[in-house]
C-alpha cells in the first residue's frame, strides 16, 4: 500500500489515480479518503489525490500534538513527496480548516482552493454543540458509535454504509480527540482578506447551521465564488456526488484554461523583451 512518511514515527496512507491538474481532497476528522469514494470518477480529468490525515483511516497514529497547522504541514509533505508544485485544494467541512491553513501559509502551492460546507471558525452554536458531541464521543472511546451515525449520515445505500462505517472505525481515539478540540479553537476569519488565490466555496442549500459562515467568507473574500447545491445538506460529497463532481469538473476547467492564458501572457511578454 503506498505511503508517504512525514518522520520516522508517521506515516500517511494515499491514493493517486489519473493524470491533469492535481486534484487534493482533504476529509474531516474521523472518516479517512473513503468518504470521498464518489469522487473517484473524477480521476478521468485531474491527478486524483485521496490520503488519509494522521490518526484516520490507514495512516499512523500522531507522534505529536495535533493542531490545523500540523495537519496543513503534512499535506506540504505530502505533495512535496508525490512531486506535486500546485494542486487544487479541496476541504470538506472541517478539513475545510486545514485546507484553508494550507491556502495561507503555502498559497504559492495552491491552483484553487475549494471549499465544502466549509468555515474559518467555529462560533456558532449548532456547530460549536456538534464538535463537543464529538469530543465526549472520543473521549468516552465510542468510536463504534461514532461511526455508525457518521456512516449512517453520509451512506446512499447499504454497501457504501459498511464501507464507511468500517473506515471510521479505524480512527485513533486520542487522535480523534485532539482534532476536535485543534478545530473547536482554531480561527483564520480576519486572515481571510490575504487570499489572493482563486477561491469556490459549495454550499448545500438546506445546510441552514453552516449558511451562517458564508457572510465571513463574503465579507473578507468578496472575489470567491458561491455556488448552491439545490435539496442538499452537508454530506455532499456522498449524497450529491454528481453536482459535485459536475462543479468540481466545470472549474477545473476553468482554472486551467487560466493558467494556460497567464503562461501565454508571459511568454509573449518575454518575446517582447
Amino acid at each position: 500500500m503506498p505511503y508517504v512518511s512525514i518522520n520516522q514515527r508517521v506515516r500517511l496512507y494515499y491514493e493517486e489515480k489519473g493524470e491533469g491538474t492535481p486534484l487534493l481532497f482533504i476529509h474531516p476528522p474521523g472518516m479517512g479518503h473513503a468518504v470521498f469514494c464518489r469522487q473517484e470518477p473524477l480521476a478521468r480529468h485531474f491527478r486524483l489525490i485521496l490520503y488519509d490525515m494522521r490518526g484516520n483511516g490507514r495512516s499512523s497514529s500522531s507522534d505529536a500534538p495535533i493542531t490545523v497547522p500540523l495537519l496543513a504541514d503534512d499535506i506540504s509533505v505530502l505533495l512535496r513527496a508525490l512531486g506535486v508544485r500546485r494542486a487544487i485544494i479541496c476541504g470538506y467541512s472541517n478539513g475545510g480548516s486545514i485546507a484553508l491553513d494550507f491556502a495561507l501559509r503555502y498559497p504559492e502551492h495552491v491552483e484553487q482552493l475549494v471549499l465544502i460546507g466549509g468555515f474559518p471558525e467555529v462560533c456558532t452554536p449548532l456547530l460549536f454543540s456538534e464538535f463537543l458531541l464529538g469530543i465526549s464521543a472520543a473521549k468516552l472511546g465510542a468510536i463504534p458509535l461514532l461511526a455508525v451515525a457518521l456512516a449512517w449520515g453520509h451512506k446512499t445505500n447499504w454497501r457504501e454504509w459498511q464501507l464507511l462505517r468500517r473506515y471510521a472505525r479505524l480512527t485513533h481515539k486520542r487522535d480523534l480527540n485532539a482534532m476536535y478540540q485543534a478545530g473547536l479553537v482554531y480561527g483564520c476569519t480576519k486572515q481571510l482578506s490575504s487570499l489572493r488565490l482563486p477561491v469556490l466555496l459549495i454550499y448545500g442549500a438546506r445546510d441552514r447551521y453552516i449558511h451562517p459562515y458564508i457572510a465571513m467568507f463574503q465579507r473578507y473574500v468578496p472575489h470567491a465564488d458561491i455556488v448552491f447545491i439545490d435539496q442538499a445538506r452537508h454530506q455532499i460529497p456522498t449524497k450529491h456526488s454528481s453536482e459535485l463532481n459536475s462543479i468540481l469538473r466545470a472549474y477545473g476547467k476553468r482554472s486551467e484554461t487560466g493558467r494556460k492564458e497567464g503562461i501565454a501572457c508571459r511568454t509573449k511578454e518575454d518575446k517582447t523583451r
